[in-house]
Order: structure tokens, then sequence, then C-alpha cells
């Protein structure tokens, strides 16, 4: 893990993803890009209008004056890390400052959200795990321990997912975490007996690792949702960590549809990594 990109707004849950980024980066020796986007359109910046242009250049200096004060705090001594500015905020911009910078995760602060603001609104970090390319890492409290010794990965055992789940295994044989692999099975068209949960996370199995070795590592639990599945399931394992695959939905899709990843990464008091299908 070389590269850790971490937004900042100043909040206190983005000094809670810089502390967490700052404990995987001393423990693997990774570059932290510290990404702060101002709400400063280009068009004002090279607007003619010298009052307008001159007040812009003003508030982006005192932007970056408070991110380098930001940036000043004991736990980020004797670490890589590359400030970057945007000077505007669109939060998409995320996964092409990761491509640019071929970074290899993403690591948010989120209070998360609920009610209408959740379904009509949406907090920055679900707009970041919508568009993002690459794993991204919610932080929701100031982090204690990063070791990240359980995790759960939670998926439906589809094709679709097996791109994450081999992404997903790979890095955290990396972190040196144990996985429990997760199937939610509901009372109603998707339910599914137990053989045949087996026979298609066996089938799922193969085709991803080329063997069904894992299959000692899969749970099974019956649930009213997936999100209360996992949520459960994730407190009775004693997870450090939620681990999920996501579709990335966006616009009318995401509004009718909603997606499982961003209600866990809101709900959910573990840190929540998602994976990108």
């Amino acid at each position: 893990m070389k590269k850790i990109i971490v937004p900042i707004d100043f909040s206190e849950h983005s000094a809670f993803a810089l502390e967490a980024a700052a404990s995987i980066a001393k423990k693997y020796n990774s570059e932290i890009l510290a990404l702060h986007m101002l709400e400063i359109s280009n068009a004002v910046l090279t607007n003619n209008d010298n009052e307008q242009q001159a007040e812009a250049v003003f508030f982006l200096k005192l932007a970056e004056n408070k991110f380098e004060e930001f940036l000043d705090k004991p736990y980020l001594k004797n670490i890589n890390i590359t400030p970057i500015v945007k000077h505007f905020k669109v939060f998409s911009e995320v996964n092409d400052v990761a491509k640019e910078h071929d970074a290899d995760i993403i690591i948010m602060g989120s209070h998360g959200s609920s009610g209408l603001k959740e379904m009509l609104i949406g907090s920055n970090t679900e707009k970041v795990v919508r568009h993002s390319d690459i794993p991204v890492l919610v932080i929701k409290h100031n982090p204690i321990l990063m070791d990240f010794e359980t995790v759960v990965f939670a998926c439906d055992f589809s094709d679709d997912a097996i791109r994450p789940y081999i992404n997903a295994t790979k890095m955290f044989k990396t972190l040196g975490s144990k996985i429990h692999l997760l199937y939610v099975n509901l009372p109603n068209t998707n339910f599914r007996s137990s053989a045949e949960m087996e026979k298609r996370v066996a089938d799922f199995l193969l085709k991803a690792d080329g063997n069904i070795d894992n299959i000692k590592n899969v749970k099974y639990v019956s649930d009213y949702t997936v999100e209360k599945g996992i949520l459960n399931y994730s407190n009775i394992a004693g997870a450090d960590l939620i681990a999920i695959a996501t579709h990335g939905r966006t616009g009318l899709a995401h509004f009718f549809e909603g997606s499982i990843s961003e209600d866990i990464a809101n709900h959910s008091t573990l840190p929540v990594m998602t994976f990108k299908i």
C-alpha cells in the first residue's frame, strides 16, 4: 500500500481519517496525499474583474494556510505527506486524483446521515464511494487500533462480485487480516436453501480462486435485510472492519434502488471498506 488519499474538509471526522491514514502509512511506509477541495471555480479565478479575482485569490491563500496548519499534527511526523488543493468541490474528482497519482486507497471520515437528508442529499463520503474505482475506507470515530485483525467481507457471491472479492482478499492478505466471508439469506424472492447457497458459493470460489479452499471461511446468516444481516453478524464475530462490494450507482438508479454499501457506510459504527464492482 504505497499511496493513500485523504480528503480534508477541516472537520473532526477528516482528522480521524488522517490519523487512521497515518497509522497505516507508518506500518507500510506509505505516502499520504492530503486532498482539499475549495468551492472556487476556475471561472472565478480567471475572471477579468480585478476586485473579484483578488477576493478569490485571498480566500484561496487563506484556505491553503488553514490546510497547512491542519496538517501540522504530531502523528504525521516522519510521514511522507503531499498536500493537494483542487479549486472546485466536485467529489467525482477524488477518483480522478486517485488515478492521476496511482493511489491504492481513499480514507475518509464520516458522521453518517439518516432520514430524508440521506435520501435526497447523501453525505460527501457517499459521493466518493459512488465514484471511486479504488477501495474507500470510511472512518466514523477516533481510530484506536488500525490492525483490522478480523474482517467481514459481505457479497452476494455473483459473478459481478469476483473482482472486488479478489481485490479484497489481496488487500487483507497484505494487512494480515482474518477474513470472514458472509452470505446473507433473505426471506423473499432471493431466498435460497442451504444446498443452493453452498453450491452458489462453491461455484463462485472456483471461478475466483480456482479452488474452494476458502469455503471454510464462509458464514451464512438469515435476516430481514442485507444491511441488518451484515451488521448483526459483524457484532457477533467481533469484527474490526466491514468490507463490501459496491455497484457505485448514480442518479435515479441510486435514488430508487439505493445502495447497500452506502447504507452500511452510513449506519455502521465499525470502519467500512468498499470495493467497486
